[in-house]
C-alpha cells in the first residue's frame, strides 16, 4: 500500500505548522508498512483538533462523541473481530471524559490500537486544563492556575495491565511511524501516547525535545515502571523516554 492511497480530498483545517500534520504522515506510513489492506482497518475519533484526522485518512470508521473514541472502537472490534481498529483521541477526551473506557480496554486487552494526541490542554475549546496539564497552568478555565497534579498515563496503563505501552515524539515522523506499526501488529490492546506541542495553548510545555531519548523495546515490567517515573508531566525537568516502554511477551487474550 502506498501512503498516498490513504489521503483524501478534504481541505486540512489544522493551524499552519500544527504537529497533527506530522502525526497524520506517521500514521499513513505505519498503515502502509503494516502489510495489510485499507479494508482491513477501521478508525474511530471523538471531538477535538486531533479527531479531524478522520477527514484526512481514506479509511472507514466512525466520528464519535467526545471521550468515546475508545468505547466506539471496542464496539467495532466486538462487531467484527477481524478488523484492525485504530482509535484516535486527545488527552482531554481520553484521560478526562473517557478514562473509564481507556482503563477497561487495556484490562480486557481488546485487539485494537489507542493513539492519544497529548498536548496537555483542551486545545479545540480554548485551552482548558486536562488531566495531564501541569500545576500552575493558567487558562480561561483556571485563571488562578491549575491546582492539581497531573495524571501519569504511562503509570495508569501499567496499573491497568496493558500489554503494549509506547510513547513517541510527534516531530519524529520516522520513529513514530515505526512504533505505530509495531502497535498495529501487536496482538492485544496497544496504547501509544504521542507527545505534541500546541501552537496556541499551554505553550509553556512546548519544546520538550531535548528531554526525550529513545529506548530499545522493553518487555520487563519493572524496567517499564522505572521508565514511567522519569517524567511526571508536571514540569520540563527529568528525562522523557520514547519508544516501546512495555510489551508483554505472552498473549493474555
Amino acid at each position: 500500500m502506498n501512503p498516498k492511497d490513504l489521503s483524501t480530498k478534504e481541505p486540512i483545517t489544522w493551524c499552519p505548522g500544527c504537529l497533527n500534520y506530522m502525526i497524520l504522515e506517521s500514521v499513513k506510513r505505519a498503515i502502509a508498512g503494516s502489510g495489510l489492506k485499507q479494508t482491513d482497518f477501521a478508525i474511530t475519533t471523538d471531538i477535538g483538533c486531533n479527531s479531524k484526522i478522520y477527514d484526512y485518512l481514506n479509511l472507514s470508521g466512525i466520528y464519535g462523541l467526545h471521550g468515546r473514541s475508545v468505547a466506539t472502537g471496542v464496539g467495532i472490534k466486538l462487531g467484527n473481530p477481524k478488523l484492525k481498529v485504530l482509535s484516535f483521541i486527545g488527552d482531554g477526551g481520553n484521560y478526562n471524559e473517557g478514562i473509564a473506557h481507556f482503563i477497561h480496554a487495556l484490562r480486557y486487552n481488546f485487539d485494537m490500537t489507542i493513539i492519544v494526541h497529548d498536548n496537555q490542554s483542551f486545545s479545540l475549546t480554548t485551552g482548558q486544563p486536562t488531566a495531564t496539564s501541569q500545576q500552575g497552568y493558567v487558562s480561561k478555565a483556571s485563571p488562578q492556575g491549575e491546582k492539581f497534579k497531573p495524571l501519569n498515563p504511562i503509570k495508569l496503563a501499567l496499573a491497568s495491565n496493558a500489554t503494549f505501552i509506547a510513547r513517541v515524539n510527534a516531530r519524529d515522523i520516522n520513529h513514530t511511524a515505526k512504533v505505530l506499526e509495531k502497535a498495529i501488529k501487536h496482538k492485544g490492546c496497544s496504547f501509544v501516547e504521542v507527545i505534541q506541542d500546541c501552537l496556541i495553548f499551554n505553550k509553556d510545555m512546548n519544546n520538550k525535545d531535548k528531554m526525550m531519548y529513545k529506548i530499545k523495546d522493553n518487555k520487563n515490567k519493572q524496567v517499564a515502571e522505572k521508565l514511567a517515573n522519569e517524567w511526571d508531566y508536571n514540569s520540563k525537568k527529568g528525562r522523557i523516554p520514547i519508544g516501546v516502554l512495555y510489551q508483554e511477551q505472552e498473549l493474555r487474550r
